[in-house]
């Protein structure tokens, strides 16, 4: 039976979402705004501006005691202990397979206390595995502390300067996955500079509470600037311009970290973790197939869930696919035999009934300039 309304979670904001005359839809168990005034101009205004997302549906899980940083080294695939305070990482909760559990982001909040932000679809499973997992590795605990956050992420080239006419913290200094504490809007929160756009921005993590509060302040701070909310439409089509995966689309427990292409992900001289004895011999053995990137050559959209075929075999399905709206091409990112992953290599795709053709292209398809 479909979820209803009343049976999906909401964010702190929902109530602002439906007034402003989102177009709400479920998602990883959340009813999330969709869209505001349309999924293009989102988009473009966070390539050319700036827009304000409300990701608070994201899953918050704080790992602390003496042992915390042990912990998080068997859990997660990335080195944590190359992580000061204040600095985060992009890792994997990984299978013993060296499958994916979850893609997620490590912060380091103190050197015994770490927070791991997890997919809002995963938050109960993740939460389970890191449990099962740092049984029996000393004094440290993992508390789910996602209903303690809302996040907000305002991306785009004229985010840090929307962003800094609201705080005293300098934004300027805060490095790329880096973070600190302080006051926006007079709310206290942890700054992030972090986000799954593509572009430069911050993802600020406040309690519940302050949640309307901080939203509009940033669209007032903003409205010269040209800043726009932002919906789940947006940010897929921004994150997949950007070659960033899609969790229960491009990643899953069917898909190793190197398959994903994510081999800078894993620690490999950092010692044990759950998957590390597969991914070692799977770098050793090589990858049989590998995540990539396509582009539409005949005319006509993949989208995800689509067969693909290389010389005329079927070799598996679409994961993401869409047509971008600032590139203006149709693009998106499949698994295909190592022996078709070179740029310039053709498959063909089937859209309605028709094979279509597409071309192998490197990734990202799109890097924002530098500055």
């Amino acid at each position: 039976m479909p979820s209803t309304s009343t049976s999906l979670l909401k964010t702190p904001l929902h109530a602002l979402h439906v007034s402003a005359g989102a177009k709400m839809v479920p998602f990883g168990g959340w009813e999330m705004p969709l869209q505001y005034s349309g999924i293009t101009q989102e988009h473009l205004a966070v390539r050319r501006s700036a827009g304000l997302f409300d990701v608070s549906h994201m899953g918050e899980i704080e790992i602390a005691g003496r042992d915390a940083l042990a912990a998080v080294q068997r859990v997660s695939s990335n080195d944590a202990a190359r992580l000061d305070s204040g600095q985060a990482q992009y890792s994997a909760l990984t299978t013993r397979q060296g499958t994916f559990v979850d893609d997620l982001l490590v912060y380091r909040l103190t050197d015994e206390h770490f927070m791991l932000v997890v997919n809002a679809s995963n938050i109960t499973k993740a939460f389970s595995h890191i449990s099962t997992t740092i049984q029996g590795l000393g004094d440290v605990a993992a508390v789910n502390t996602s209903s303690r956050y809302a996040l907000l992420a305002v991306q785009g080239p004229l985010a840090c300067g929307i962003l800094q006419s609201l705080t005293e913290v300098d934004l300027a200094s805060i490095g790329y996955y880096r973070f600190e504490t302080g006051e926006v809007a007079s709310l206290r929160c942890t700054i992030s500079r972090t986000g799954y756009t593509g572009e430069d921005g911050f993802e600020i993590f406040i309690p519940p509470q302050g949640a309307e509060r901080l939203w509009r302040a940033l669209l007032s701070a903003g409205a010269e600037e040209g800043i726009v909310p932002a919906g789940l439409g947006a940010r897929d089509t921004l994150r997949l311009e950007a070659a960033m995966r899609l969790s229960g689309q491009d990643l899953d427990e069917t898909t190793t970290v190197l398959e994903a292409g994510l081999g800078w992900i894993v620690g490999w001289d950092k010692g044990d973790f759950i998957g590390r004895d597969a991914l070692v011999a799977q770098r050793a053995s090589g990858v049989t197939r590998k995540l990539v990137g396509f582009e539409m050559v005949g005319r006509g959209i993949a989208r995800h869930g689509y067969p693909i075929f290389v010389d005329g075999a079927s070799v598996g399905f679409v994961t993401s696919g869409t047509r971008t709206p600032f590139l203006e091409k149709a693009v998106g990112l499949a698994y295909l035999p190592i022996s078709a992953c070179a740029p310039g290599t053709e498959c063909a795709i089937e859209i309605r009934e028709r094979l279509v053709m597409a071309r192998v292209v490197a990734l990202p398809f799109y890097r924002r300039e530098p500055g």
